[in-house]
């Protein structure tokens, strides 16, 4: 979540309805002007609450720095006070604005370790989506768009596949530009459902446009369809595509939980392939077969190993 750049545009949308009618050119310098110095912009409960949110995340994101430093013991102590000061901020948040979505999302987020306790809080959190369009263009729209869309998530941890895509498609069509990603979780759960058409259809619709989720998950469905042949093919395209993407999938690591949502990474780059791997993970403990298979294969645990040993990576 670009915190600053939404806080941003929330202010200077809130303060545009407040001034009335504005030229484009005046619109602009309203939005330098709130780029500045945004503190001077927040002028209700729900600016203020967002600011604060805005706070929050930036500052887990910069205690999740080094994580890869930590040992065992000391990563799970320190994801323990991250969440716990992130909870104790919604706290804070939510005595200013109870109503803030983000916070609430943040505070469950945070809180709730349990995948199927937190799928029931979030259904109850989700709110009706008005509009024309786009909804993500809306910039007072996008915090129901961010609870659906862990919905979605969770409804993978949890593996209620058909839940996911259906919570998939109700996104695409309040957001057809999908900025928060839920195509990557569904193209994962129809791979699960080994459900070809649907799987296709997903890709087709979304251009094509390669990530490490689609290249995983076709890997996924042709493991699962038993098209050895294909699978393999699809392996080694995921290995060649994806920067460390056999390193990624042969040497899975714990992926912290996303505050609120996916972090922003390049396409297909060796970050975007641990994500992929770790939304993967129930679909291929699924399949206990596969990581073997896929270790199995020569150019596979080749590429795997040279990734590790030029970046220093364990093997």
């Amino acid at each position: 979540m670009k915190a600053r750049e939404e806080l941003v545009a929330r202010l200077a949308q809130t303060r545009r309805a407040v001034l009335g009618d504005l030229s484009d050119a005046a619109y602009e310098e309203l939005k330098l002007a709130v780029q500045e110095a945004p503190e001077n912009f927040i002028d209700t409960p729900e600016n203020q609450a967002f600011f604060l949110v805005s706070k929050a995340i930036d500052r887990f994101e910069r205690d999740c720095r080094d994580n890869d430093l930590l040992d065992d013991d000391e990563y799970y102590k320190a994801r323990k006070k991250r969440h716990a000061r992130m909870a104790s901020d919604c706290e804070q948040i939510l005595a200013i604005d109870p109503n803030c979505l983000d916070a609430r999302l943040l505070k469950a987020l945070a809180s709730e370790d349990n995948p199927e306790t937190l799928l029931g809080i979030l259904l109850d959190m989700e709110e009706p989506v008005a509009g024309e369009g786009d909804a993500w263009n809306d910039v007072l729209l996008r915090p129901k768009l961010r609870v659906r869309a862990a919905t979605v998530r969770t409804c993978m941890e949890t593996a209620r596949y058909s839940m996911a895509i259906a919570k998939a498609q109700e996104m695409f069509a309040l957001a057809p530009s999908d900025a928060l990603g839920c195509r990557h979780s569904a193209a994962l759960a129809y791979a699960r459902l080994e459900d070809e058409a649907g799987f296709e259809q997903l890709d087709a619709r979304f251009d094509h446009r390669s990530s490490a989720w689609s290249l995983l998950g076709r890997v996924i469905l042709n493991f699962k369809l038993g098209r050895m042949s294909a699978a393999r093919r699809a392996l080694a395209g995921f290995s060649t595509l994806v920067e460390g993407g056999a390193y990624a999938f042969l040497r899975p690591v714990l992926i912290d939980t996303y505050m609120p949502d996916r972090p922003a990474v390049a396409a297909c780059s060796f970050d975007e392939a641990m994500f992929a791997v770790h939304e993967a993970d129930p679909i291929v403990v699924d399949a206990p077969d596969m990581p073997a298979w896929a270790e199995s294969q020569p150019d596979i645990a080749r590429a795997a190993r040279t990734y590790a040993d030029k970046y220093g990576y364990d093997w």
